[in-house]
């Protein structure tokens, strides 16, 4: 154990005891967990953040909004705004955080979008909003025990896999590693495309899961790089590698991409922010001042979605070439049985006519 780490331990015994109580709490039913007489899939980790809950919602909106009445539920991370909003057309990231927006963004009117940090408050209302809902996603909300999902599903990274990690402040695990019981499915997610039937195997045996859970591999797929000013795109990272990049990012774990532009050998510099990180005036300025001198002809701003939906609405960045990439999740095998556990269930479970 290094030196850091011996002297967190104490801070880290305080923060497992607090969340091994509090689950013990709910264990036995001392906590009440909501239940909805609808469908509940919530998607969420054991650690802080970085293991792709986003693109999975996504692939579970695009799964079930053809033949469902699909909405999410998030905490909105970083919003101005608080209690009880749901997405409009005059929707900001400040006003409902970065990620439901995107959400709206891409699926609006398939998917109603829905912030509240009360998630029981937060279904209830929405059901008064918008009644002919068939079911709700859950974003981020393993942790979030107050309301108990039909479906859980968690997401480890395939880099820093919770069984690997510590409980904060040592590591990034927010509760106990054992609490990968509670979920239904477990996703490795961000994993090499080219994983192998014995890695595969390695992981899920580290994992232990229970005879009721089944373990799946996702990886991420990298799509069309498009701009937010203009109807411009380009096809593929392939299309971009005669041009000079300034990566910005404001997401937990950027390295995926970074690694990508690196195999596609992409000349790029990489301006890091904190996650769901807004944009000051000081920044704004020194991002210009970057791509200004950078020398050459050919020369773009690249960011992921998240960060385009709290960049898009910064006029002072509304003459500069900004193009962000889609990203999307895959499955490496068994994708057809994952969509129709998580399909079955849900029709399962509807009660709308």
């Amino acid at each position: 154990m290094s030196i850091l780490r011996f002297l967190l331990f104490p801070f880290a015994l305080i923060y497992w005891c607090a969340t091994a109580l509090r689950n013990f709490l709910y264990s036995k039913g001392i906590y009440k967990s909501s239940e909805f007489d609808l469908p509940i899939i919530s998607v969420g980790n054991l650690s802080a953040g970085g293991t792709g809950k986003t693109p999975h919602v996504e692939y579970l909106i695009r799964l079930l909004s053809t033949n469902f009445n699909v909405a999410t539920l998030s905490r909105g991370y970083g919003r101005k705004k608080a209690g009880f909003q749901q997405a409009n057309l005059n929707s900001t990231s400040k006003d409902i955080g970065d990620e439901p927006l995107q959400f709206f963004s891409k699926f609006q009117p398939k998917v109603h979008v829905f912030v509240d940090a009360k998630r029981v408050d937060g279904v209830i209302q929405a059901i008064r909003e918008e009644p002919e809902i068939d079911l709700f996603l859950l974003d981020d909300a393993f942790q979030h025990r107050a309301i108990k999902p039909g479906h859980s599903i968690l997401l480890t990274d395939y880099s820093s896999p919770f069984y690997n990690d510590y409980i904060l402040p040592i590591g990034m695990l927010r509760e106990q590693k054992s609490q990968y019981k509670r979920a239904n499915t477990i996703i490795v997610s961000k994993c090499p495309e080219t994983l192998t039937l014995n890695e595969k195997q390695e992981i899920t045996n580290k994992i232990n899961p229970l005879p009721s859970q089944t373990v799946y591999f996702t990886y991420l797929k990298y799509g069309a790089i498009k701009s937010f000013n203009s109807k411009n795109a380009f096809i593929n990272l392939e299309s971009i590698t005669n041009y000079t990049v300034l990566l910005i990012t404001g997401i937990a774990k950027p390295k995926p991409l970074i690694d990508k532009l690196k195999e596609k050998q992409i000349n790029h510099q990489h301006l890091k922010f904190p996650d769901h990180h807004n944009f000051s005036k000081k920044n704004i300025s020194n991002i210009i001042n970057i791509f200004d001198n950078i020398n050459s002809e050919k020369k773009i701003i690249l960011t992921t979605e998240k960060d385009a939906i709290r960049m898009k609405h910064i006029n002072e960045l509304s003459q500069l070439p900004i193009f962000f990439i889609e990203i999307e999740v895959d499955f490496i095998d068994n994708k057809e049985q994952f969509d129709k556990d998580i399909i079955d269930y849900v029709r399962a479970n509807k009660t709308n006519s």
